[in-house]
């Protein structure tokens, strides 16, 4: 007996059997699945879940061609907005602006549908190449940066829409550091030296980043607030930084960019760090303000850190020392600790890093000096 309309029939073995749509043939026939069960009420109830489940399959396959069709610039507009709440502003200024100039001008126009190894592969052979905004020759890790937030959003598209756009289990480009500058013992002293006999705030900052590895942003955010002498340490707590200014069309303004002050980088960026003693000396004997940026000593003026990396630039020059980054500040740092003995799991909370394993794959730069005497220490063994 059957119930009409449901596609429930009553079989002669005694069960119930009910029938649904499960799709169609590519000559549009319909296709049927049937499922079975003891009892009338059984097989409807399971009856419906089937064709629900079905109509379930049927909706995400349709939102699966959608998606596929939309282009990259509309889709990582939508994974930009979606992480917007979850970032630092300059996070977020920083993938715009990654996006804005590096991946629209280049792959924008592509289709979700045609992203693939092979393509991921000629956007990067174009920006190590050609170049990216401008023209402009871009740094490797500009590149791997942009390949990093395209392998974010592709993973929103799997978590959201269940849709693998590219395996990125082989990345098609990986970062290939340059060479890290670190001074050696002598442009240590010649730096250490032009810093004591030219006295001024933002030498003096520069010579607190070359004995403490603080980052240049964090430097120029440094207000004397933070430094607690009675204890002899520092607070990090904030950053300086120059971003493009995303409201430049709406505003009508000349400002392309603006500097903004934030939190670091990242959680364990913010930290506290012991000064040695001679600087603690030098800063109780250096006349300053109670709440003024460290740099400048004023409340409303502040060094940003590109014009500190031009200062850093010109004290260099005056030091008779080949040209470097501010950073090399850092890696410096770090490398003479590492040779005075001092331990990593401390330097790594000194640096602000989230583990050790950061410190010594990209601080870390023995001397030839230092493994010569670690070497050595293999003749006592005989």
């Amino acid at each position: 007996m059957s119930k009409r309309g449901e596609n429930i029939y009553k079989r002669k073995d005694g069960r119930w059997e009910g029938r649904f749509m499960a799709g169609r043939t590519e000559n549009g026939k319909i296709i049927y699945k049937s499922v079975y069960a003891k009892s009338y009420t059984e097989v409807k109830l399971l009856l419906q879940n089937k064709r629900m489940e079905f109509q379930e399959n049927l909706r995400q396959k349709e939102l699966e061609a959608a998606i596929k069709e939309t282009s990259l610039t509309d889709f990582l507009a939508e994974w930009l907005e979606s992480i917007r709440p979850k970032i630092k502003e300059s996070s977020y200024i920083k993938y715009n602006s990654m996006i804005k100039h590096y991946i629209i001008p280049n792959i924008g126009e592509k289709k979700l549908s045609q992203v693939s190894y092979s393509m991921l592969e000629d956007f990067t052979n174009q920006l190590l190449l050609e170049g990216g905004y401008k023209n402009s020759t871009l740094s490797s890790k500009t590149v791997n940066d942009t390949l990093t937030l395209l392998k974010s959003s592709f993973r929103y598209a799997a978590n959201k829409y269940g849709i693998i756009l590219c395996d990125f289990n082989q990345m098609p480009y990986h970062r290939k550091d340059g060479q890290i500058r670190v001074f050696n013992q002598q442009e240590h002293e010649q730096l250490t030296s032009y810093l004591y006999t030219h006295n001024s705030y933002r030498n003096l900052g520069i010579l607190l980043a070359l004995f403490t590895g603080i980052r240049v942003g964090e430097l120029c955010a440094l207000t004397w607030e933070n430094i607690h002498l009675d204890s002899g340490v520092i607070s990090i707590c904030q950053t300086m930084q120059r971003v493009e200014n995303t409201e430049f069309k709406s505003r009508r303004t000349d400002m392309k960019t603006r500097v903004i002050i934030t939190s670091p980088k990242s959680s364990c960026s913010i930290r506290e760090i012991p000064l040695p003693a001679f600087l603690i000396d030098i800063l109780k004997n250096t006349p300053h303000s109670e709440r003024g940026y460290f740099l400048s000593d004023s409340e409303e003026l502040f060094i940003e850190p590109r014009n500190l990396q031009t200062h850093f630039k010109t004290v260099l020059k005056g030091a008779g020392i080949e040209d470097a980054n501010f950073h090399a500040l850092r890696h410096t740092f770090a490398t003479r600790c590492v040779e005075l003995g001092f331990d990593i799991k401390s330097l790594s909370e000194v640096l602000g890093h989230a583990n050790v394993n950061i410190t010594l794959n990209k601080y870390v730069h023995p001397s030839m000096e230092l493994k010569r005497d670690n070497m050595e220490k293999l003749s006592q063994l005989l």
